[in-house]
């Protein structure tokens, strides 16, 4: 019988992301997977033919060009230029299996036309979206943030970032309801209304966090790595592998072997694996997760850039819930060939959302139409599950499931969460010296 500190369950992202960090400080690793390839539910399938046939729709026709040359993302989801993600890529090295390439812009819904984030002071001098004196004091607020700094007091300005609301913040400021908004859900990435009455020190970070990104490039503050993400796990898989991490793909697991409420084995077509930690997807544990919501993602094949977004070969569009009388916002990212992930010309748009009804389509129908024509479309609604307990009596440590926001910042609190209840220490994310920068293309 084999014996692994860590048996993970899954290839997804985070699985992936987790594996890498344990086999870099040490840990014997075994990694299995029921499919034949990485990424589990946040794979990106090639060839395109794959996609239309686990959506079982009619195969392509020949406009969609060569099927090898689509890689289609499951869960698409863009990269903070200064974000958790990057930290982690540059901390493990991982940077090295990658090339990215900065998105090309943010654009937000409002009032029935999409309108581009501004990325530069030109860009907010000349935007429609603010009002001559809302500008002015968007930009005292932005300068407030830029300067804050919780070791510092001095920095508060008055302002209690404990005790103050992220309302009483935005009201001292005297911004109106069009500012609060397009600050609230194009650049603090908030996508409901929760955050109004919590205190304001994590609505400054994470403006600040969108400014210091948009920082590193100007365009704007996203990247994203050519041939899409499916490129990570495998990036993380090698980064596992050189460390004597262990992968068995298309294995089915038997079971979970329990004593004394404590993980002890995991039993796989007939053969028993020990360990004393396991760490899983959702879908190897239902009875260990709960569900907490649903979420619908629309794929759309293009053959155009969207409407309105000056021909971008990439960007994101948001749509804040109250625009469309929504709890949740909707999200909508385009990547296009320029990125290796679509034939030539081609676009690929994935519309999503946190469902509230029981029509989903019907609730991203406004999303949809900004894309139009669309060649095909593939919809997908998946549970969200999220585990029962933190794991520290059972030593099994169980992933989210993937929320509905288009960036990864969510998903990086869970991977830290996760780490810190695993080790029981800090994911401390300090660059290697060797590596301080990625590969990015700025074209």
């Amino acid at each position: 019988m084999q014996e692994y500190d860590i048996i993970v369950l899954g290839t997804g992202l985070k699985e992936c992301i987790l594996t890498g960090l344990m086999s870099q400080s040490g840990k014997k690793v075994l990694h299995i997977d029921k499919n034949p390839y990485y990424g589990g539910e946040s794979a990106s399938i090639s060839p395109l033919e794959e996609l239309y046939k686990k959506f079982k729709v009619r195969c392509p026709s020949n406009s969609m060009g060569r099927g090898k040359e689509w890689n289609v993302d499951l869960i698409p989801k863009f990269f903070l230029a200064n974000g958790q993600l990057v930290k982690i890529l540059l901390h493990t090295e991982v940077t090295r299996y990658l090339d990215f390439r900065v998105v090309d812009g943010s654009y937000i819904y409002k009032a029935g036309k999409v309108h581009k984030v501004p990325a530069t002071e030109e860009e907010a001098q000349a935007s429609d979206l603010l009002g001559m004196f809302d500008k002015r004091r968007f930009k005292k607020l932005l300068l407030f943030a830029l300067n804050f700094d919780v070791k510092h007091p001095r920095t508060y300005q008055d302002v209690n970032p404990d005790k103050t609301t992220t309302r009483e913040l935005f009201t001292r400021f005297d911004l109106g309801q069009d500012v609060m908004e397009f600050t609230a859900h194009a650049i603090a990435l908030h996508s409901t209304e929760s955050y109004l009455d919590q205190p304001c020190v994590e609505t400054i970070r994470r403006i600040r966090l969108y400014s210091e990104s948009l920082g590193r490039h100007s365009t704007s503050p996203y990247i994203y790595p050519v041939y899409g993400l499916g490129e990570l796990p495998q990036g993380f898989a090698r980064l596992s592998a050189e460390y004597g991490g262990t992968f068995l793909l298309n294995r089915t697991v038997d079971e979970i072997v329990m004593e004394n409420g404590k993980v002890t084995a995991v039993k796989s077509e007939g053969k028993l694996f020990q360990c004393k930690q396991l760490i899983c997807d959702p879908i190897y544990v239902p009875n260990r997760v709960k569900k907490v919501g649903r979420v619908i993602r629309v794929i759309c094949l293009l053959n155009h850039p969207v409407k309105n977004t000056h021909e971008a070969k990439s960007c994101q569009i948001i749509i804040p819930q109250a625009q469309l009388n929504r709890k949740s916002d909707i999200f909508i990212s385009v990547v296009s060939y320029a990125y290796n992930v679509a034939s030539d010309g081609m676009y690929i748009a994935t519309v999503s959302t946190t469902v509230e009804t029981n029509n989903p389509e019907k609730e991203v129908q406004h999303a949809l139409e900004l894309l139009e024509p669309i060649m095909q479309k593939f919809v997908s609604v998946s549970n969200q599950f999220v585990p029962y307990e933190d794991g520290k009596k059972s030593q099994i440590f169980v992933s989210r499931s993937y929320d509905a926001t288009d960036h990864f910042e969510t998903e990086c609190e869970d991977i830290k969460d996760m780490y810190h209840r695993i080790t029981g220490a800090e994911l401390c994310l300090a660059a290697s010296e060797r590596h301080q920068s990625y590969n990015s293309d700025e074209d």
